[in-house]
């Protein structure tokens, strides 16, 4: 399997950089540090490093608790389903002036359908000759 990138998740001891920003799990800035003092920091209070933002400089750590993170990563999650999808499909359909009754009814229900499952549906209606 391909390896993906946690979204969010503890760093551990594998920290790229050699001054850190540190916030302290109650939000509090700790102001920069070297990252030696930073994982003493992390091993005398039981907490983990979480990244949470890298492009600035210095990088922005926090110190959390495995409930804060989990809290965390359940936060992203309800928003990466609340965000729109990018593949949304549009159906489209062209109606005469004239269509009988029959051909009506039919894709009538063929809209109902596709509204059902959740795509856009375009109704174009053009004057008979």
């Amino acid at each position: 399997q391909p390896k993906r990138k946690a979204a969010f998740g503890s760093v551990g001891r594998r920290i790229p950089y050699r001054i850190l920003h540190v916030i302290n799990q109650d939000g509090e800035s700790l102001g920069n540090m070297h990252r030696a003092e930073a994982l003493r920091l992390m091993d005398e209070r039981g907490l983990k490093l979480v990244l949470l933002r890298e492009n600035v400089e210095p990088p922005v750590y926090r110190l959390m608790t495995g409930q804060q993170i989990h809290e965390e990563q359940l936060k992203l999650a309800e928003k990466k389903k609340a965000s729109p999808k990018p593949g949304v499909v549009q159906k489209e359909l062209t109606f005469s002036s004239a269509i009988a009754k029959n051909d009506l009814e039919t894709k009538s229900k063929q809209i109902a359908l596709w509204i059902e499952k959740k795509h856009h549906v375009k109704v174009t209606i053009r004057q008979a000759k």
